[in-house]
């Protein structure tokens, strides 16, 4: 019987940890404004899971749904009833594991950035799943 893998990550300060239980359910790349500036970079790398598999310890503050540190300012994640969506460079062991299977937003992506090749590209938002049409 094999172990589920767990993750960790958290802040610069590690004021706030967390913890991630099993491979997530999505991953993937966005280059929208949102996720720009929240990276302050050209575009979010992101894994999500269920949110019972994730859990977290310590003070965060919440604008717009995105937690972060109050006291090192570091962007950690967004939670809903949904999913807990981790931002790929907070997580401890670097290199994660993780592939991103989607690129969004690509209609913004820097020139200079190549596509990812062999996963879909979006020029906006994916379709949700089970969406038709």
């Amino acid at each position: 019987m094999s172990e589920i893998q767990t993750r960790a990550g958290g802040c610069l300060c590690r004021a706030v940890r967390y913890e991630t239980k099993g491979d997530p359910f999505k991953a993937g790349l966005c280059h929208c404004a949102d996720c720009r500036k929240v990276t302050g970079t050209a575009f979010l790398a992101y894994a999500d899971w269920r949110p019972e598999m994730f859990r977290y310890t310590g003070e965060v503050q919440v604008y717009q749904g995105r937690s972060f540190c109050p006291r090192c300012g570091s962007r950690l994640f967004s939670l809903s009833e949904e999913q807990a969506e981790v931002y790929v460079g907070t997580l401890d062991v670097i290199p994660s594991g993780i592939s991103p299977g989607v690129e969004a937003w690509v209609k913004r992506r820097e020139s200079w950035l190549p596509p990812l090749s062999g996963i879909p590209q979006y020029d906006e938002d994916p379709p949700k799943a089970g969406a038709t049409g």
